[in-house]
């Protein structure tokens, strides 16, 4: 009980810090993003939608890999706090894939002409999404908590497996989005693009991080109550 009290204390100082960094860094990232960036040759203005799009995608992917690890070590371990970390990235990470589903399409129609294309990497966008809905939903359906580290780990491992079909997808196939432009050599990104595509991460990083913790508490909360804290 002490334990959970003292990282309660801890998360709500450090929500305060955090959502103060998380506005100095948007609006760093706006004015960079919306006025200081230039447009593109070829997309105009429309190119902006990536200043959103791009970071969605990433921290998406980012945090679904974080949340199949933890998963996986929940059941192998034991350990209630990685699956409780696991559950409350959860929502955020969903919020953020559908953040990057609706930009993405929104972009598509000015630069592909349609609002939908059965394209590899919007594909496996969708089906991590479907796979986010899934192990949100094992939290909500199942009560038994062998059963649910069970399941949640299969669904997160199964959809570990997308992970690099989302990444490399441009790569392997054919597909309406061009090739990797960030690449472990270097990026084909102007400077003038990539700083505020960089800062705009790290912003939606920081927001995630702002809503995990929220959750996180919240669930630490509801193990306190129950008085699964000394399992």
């Amino acid at each position: 009980m002490k334990i959970i009290s003292n990282i309660n204390k801890f998360s709500f100082k450090a929500q305060k810090y955090i959502f103060a960094l998380f506005l100095i860094v948007l609006s760093v990232g706006l004015v960079e993003a919306l006025v200081l960036s230039p447009a593109d040759y070829k997309q105009s203005e429309s190119v902006r939608i990536m200043y959103v799009h791009v970071p969605a995608a990433w921290t998406s992917v980012g945090i679904f890999s974080t949340i199949a690890i933890l998963s996986l070590g929940a059941l192998i371990f034991k350990n209630k706090y990685f699956s409780t970390i696991a559950k409350s990235l959860a929502p955020s990470g969903l919020v953020f894939n559908i953040i990057a589903l609706v930009t993405g399409s929104i972009w598509g129609k000015p630069t592909w002409g349609t609002w939908w294309a059965w394209d590899a990497r919007i594909t496996s966008m969708l089906v991590l999404c479907i796979f986010y809905l899934l192990f949100i939903l094992a939290w909500r359906l199942f009560s038994n908590k062998d059963s649910i580290l069970k399941i949640t780990a299969i669904i997160s491992i199964l959809g570990l497996i997308n992970i690099p079909i989302v990444k490399f997808s441009v790569d392997w196939w054919s597909t309406l989005h061009q090739p990797a432009s960030i690449t472990l050599s270097g990026s084909s990104i102007h400077s003038s693009m990539l700083l505020p595509l960089i800062i705009m991460t790290a912003a939606f990083v920081l927001f995630s991080i702002l809503i995990f913790l929220m959750k996180y508490n919240t669930e630490l909360i509801k193990i306190k109550n129950k008085g699964l804290d000394r399992i």
